[in-house]
């Protein structure tokens, strides 16, 4: 059966107030607006009898995203722009879809295919240098782990594979960071845990943060060869004329 589905690829944003939504509170919204559209979606065979849809990987609560993504199984063809209408008018404008295209069937799921993602960061506040932030992410990254609490157990994220690069531009409000991150079956790196490490940094001492931004701008698949291949990359689109 899932072999005779069509595989709709959806791009969204997630801003606003609705940024505060958790990753399930997310999840039930869409899938209240898909059932809103009145597109085919195909139903799970299990006890729960679930939409069959998956979504990228969790965003922090409080973030951001200009791309964000899911995956449809639709049980009959819809014209991918008739698709984008029909989801557009069923979302809320803080969640609204802007891009959809069929896919191949088989690529792998979302939340584990898209592992590479940058973030734009704003820091206000008072005392911030973006000379000091740089030097104290670099002292962070030669620890080569952050080990933090999620509520109260431990944890620890290792930087060698999850932090990739980072820019840290001094801006009249503040700092304007650029961040790139992996993620793989050992975990992701959340922008909150890298910057509460390094502004615990002696370079860090005297600044203080008033506000902090973060928004998911873009992500991508990395593959073996290091080759970031975008969602909607033209290697992993199907047509349904072939």
């Amino acid at each position: 059966m899932a072999d005779e589905l069509f595989r709709l690829r959806v791009a969204y944003r997630k801003d606003g107030r609705l940024a505060y939504l958790g990753h399930l509170e997310v999840i039930n919204t869409v899938e209240r607006s898909i059932r809103r559209s009145g597109l085919p979606y195909s139903v799970g065979n299990g006890f729960a009898r679930r939409m069959r849809v998956q979504f990228s990987q969790a965003l922090p609560v409080g973030a951001f995203s200009e791309g964000e993504y899911f995956d449809v199984r639709l049980t009959e063809e819809v014209d991918t722009g008739e698709a984008l209408r029909l989801l557009e008018k069923a979302a809320p404008r803080a969640l609204g879809p802007y891009r959809a295209a069929y896919i191949e069937r088989r690529t792998p799921a979302l939340e584990a295919w898209l592992n590479r993602a940058l973030w734009d960061i704003e820091i206000r506040g008072d005392h911030l240098s973006a000379d000091a932030l740089d030097e104290a992410l670099s002292a962070v990254r030669k620890q080569g782990k952050i080990d933090f609490m999620r509520g109260d157990k431990p944890r620890t994220i290792e930087l060698l594979t999850t932090l990739v690069s980072w820019k840290a531009i001094q801006e009249p409000w503040g700092i304007g960071l650029s961040l790139e991150t992996r993620s793989s079956n050992l975990g992701a790196l959340r922008p909150a845990i890298l910057l509460d490490a390094a502004f615990s940094e002696a370079t860090m001492a005297d600044a203080v943060r008033i506000s902090q931004r973060v928004c998911r701008s873009r992500q991508w698949h990395e593959d073996e060869d290091g080759r970031l291949v975008e969602p909607f990359d033209k290697t992993f689109t199907w047509s349904l004329t072939q």
